[in-house]
């Protein structure tokens, strides 16, 4: 899943191209992505793109009147990626209609500039996550409106402040978009692990060093991150993500801290890594699916 990271580089990849571009033609190859009528999809061909950002884990892509649209001063574009969701920009895009219902991974094409020029958003798999809307306003949709603070802006005492109003884990508190922006299930795995603490452990029970260091490996691992990534080409930015995993995903390898293997503790639809020795103390943690599985 595009986290705040790869969200960020592939908002600066796309602006970089499009920002300024003349939105010519939206494909909608899958109905089931959009969750807005009004504005239609229809009112974007003749604005101008103008910006494209990020809020939280979201893609922001910001419109405002072209010559040839209509006055609505600002119009904009947001896309949640979700677990498999992904943009590709392109050159060289067909001029031919996208045709709805069919098996591309293609789910909406946005024609902007010259002929040939513009992306696909696209979602492998089954599960038809990917979210795609057209507003007036960010805050009319619930999931943006309901978002906390962006992870990176929250200095250590407002950090803090959070943490202490949360008795959840703190893998859950720091994935909750509601309580912070941007953190998912991978870089909250590298979080803790660098900040040598269990998932499992209580997030208002930390004490103030326990804060502090965690709030300080945010940043490291979060500005690590954006640093690796800043440039790339859209196409690298997964692998180029995974060369940077210190321990998720990589269960059964050994920690590159101190040689342990990383374990991995599975749920229905998800999972998350971490070494023992570095975090827990040595105890292996429970997996919820195998527990199942041997009763």
């Amino acid at each position: 899943m595009p986290e705040l990271p790869e969200v960020t580089a592939i908002a600066d990849y796309v602006d970089g191209r499009a920002a300024g571009l003349p939105i010519r033609r939206v494909d909608v190859a899958s109905l089931s992505v959009l969750k807005t009528a009004d504005p239609p999809v229809t009112a974007l061909p003749g604005r101008i793109i103008e910006s494209v950002g990020r809020v939280g884990k979201y893609l922001v892509i910001h419109t405002v009147p072209g010559s040839e649209s209509a006055d609505d001063p600002t119009i904009s574009v947001v896309i949640h990626l979700s677990r498999a969701g992904w943009l590709r920009w392109s050159e060289d895009l067909s001029p031919k209609p996208l045709r709805p219902g069919g098996r591309s991974p293609i789910a909406l094409r946005v024609h902007c500039g010259l002929p040939g020029e513009g992306f696909d958003v696209t979602e492998a798999g089954t599960q038809e996550r990917l979210a795609v809307w057209v507003v007036r306003d960010l805050a009319e949709i619930d999931r943006v409106a309901t978002l906390g603070p962006d992870v990176l802006a929250l200095d250590e005492a407002a950090f803090a402040t959070i943490l202490a109003g949360h008795a959840g884990r703190i893998k859950n508190v720091l994935t909750d978009q509601r309580i912070m922006g941007g953190i998912g299930n991978a870089y909250s795995d590298e979080i803790l692990h660098v900040a040598r603490l269990s998932p499992f452990a209580t997030a208002k029970s930390l004490s103030a060093e326990q804060v502090a260091t965690l709030h300080d490996a945010i940043r490291a691992v979060l500005g690590d991150a954006i640093a690796r990534l800043d440039g790339q080409e859209v196409a690298r930015l997964k692998s180029e993500k995974r060369t940077g995993l210190r321990v998720h995903a990589r269960t059964g390898l050994p920690c590159p801290v101190c040689g342990d293997t990383v374990r991995e503790v599975s749920f229905t639809d998800r999972s998350f890594q971490y070494c023992p020795t570095c975090q827990t103390g040595g105890k292996v943690l429970a997996d919820r699916r195998m527990s199942r599985l041997l009763k």
